[in-house]
């Protein structure tokens, strides 16, 4: 009788970019490129890059291209660029890429993310070796080296006011508050914990589960798709905060990136409320 050897897991990422800094896309490419070295030495067979372009200007995407060619010469990633017509959105945008490939494993990563080396190897370690968690969740500092909390609980309105309009100030009238919300307590350290909601700038699923789940949800053009996404995700399995996975997460909040980022947020959180339940202290 002949047995058939084991197909080895393959990965897949999606990023979304639209007119991103193409400065940090590269160290988030150059990154991605050294830590799949790792991963395919762990047992991936593969680590195939699906780089999103959200309708960005006409010489951004020349430009874009370039980049990826010159990323995937040297051969460890495949990167395909795909170009939408119009802006639909961060959810839309992945679930583009989903809709092309989604490997036994899949990344939906940000564009001002790097990863450490091992973090592709040390993620896909963890959903190797137990089936019952279905997403994995990093630890991150900020571009500054200030320790960014990715996992959350449910959030209330004051809370997601008081971070979008006056973090500063939500940090020095409520501080036990903020810090609960963003689980200070839980992912600080070497400890693995649960989580119920995860950020979108990085998330390591199991592709089947992704699938079972149709992505994100659309409706969300941009803010909160990722605690959506969370939800839905948590009903087949468990979301862990992983610390041996890490990244360096160069983005910010909705405040700092002006009035028009505001308006998406707060429409967002909206939908989020009334299709999940408020919470409003």
């Amino acid at each position: 009788m002949k047995h058939q050897r084991p197909v080895a897991p393959n990965l897949t990422v999606s990023i979304v970019v639209y007119n991103s800094s193409l400065e940090l896309l590269r160290s988030t490419l150059l990154s991605l490129r050294s830590a799949a070295r790792q991963a395919l030495a762990a047992g991936l067979q593969g680590v195939d890059v699906i780089l999103v372009d959200n309708g960005s200007e006409r010489d951004y995407q020349h430009r874009l291209r370039a980049l990826a060619e010159e990323v995937c010469a040297e051969g460890t990633l495949a990167l395909e660029v795909r170009t939408l017509p119009v802006n639909l959105g961060f959810g839309a945008g992945h679930n583009r890429a989903l809709a092309r490939a989604t490997g036994d494993y899949h990344l939906i990563l940000n564009p001002d993310v790097e990863i450490a080396e091992d973090a592709l190897a040390q993620g896909f370690r963890r959903l190797r070796d137990d089936t019952s968690v279905v997403m994995v969740s990093p630890l991150a500092v900020g571009g500054n080296g200030s320790r960014e909390f990715l996992g959350k609980r449910y959030p209330s309105v004051l809370v997601l006011l008081l971070r979008a309009f006056m973090p500063g100030l939500g940090r020095r009238i409520l501080p036990r508050r903020m810090a609960r919300y963003e689980m200070q307590d839980a992912c600080t350290g070497d400890t693995e914990a649960p989580l119920l909601l995860a950020s979108g700038c990085f998330m390591l699923v199991r592709g089947e589960c992704l699938t079972a789940v149709e992505g994100f949800d659309e409706r969300y053009f941009l803010y909160f798709e990722d605690f959506d996404l969370s939800l839905r995700l948590g009903r087949l399995g468990k979301l862990l905060f992983a610390p041996q996975v890490r990244i360096v997460h160069h983005g910010g909040y909705a405040a700092r990136k002006g009035w028009r980022h505001l308006q998406m947020f707060m429409r967002s959180g909206l939908r989020f409320f009334n299709q999940h339940g408020w919470r409003w202290i």
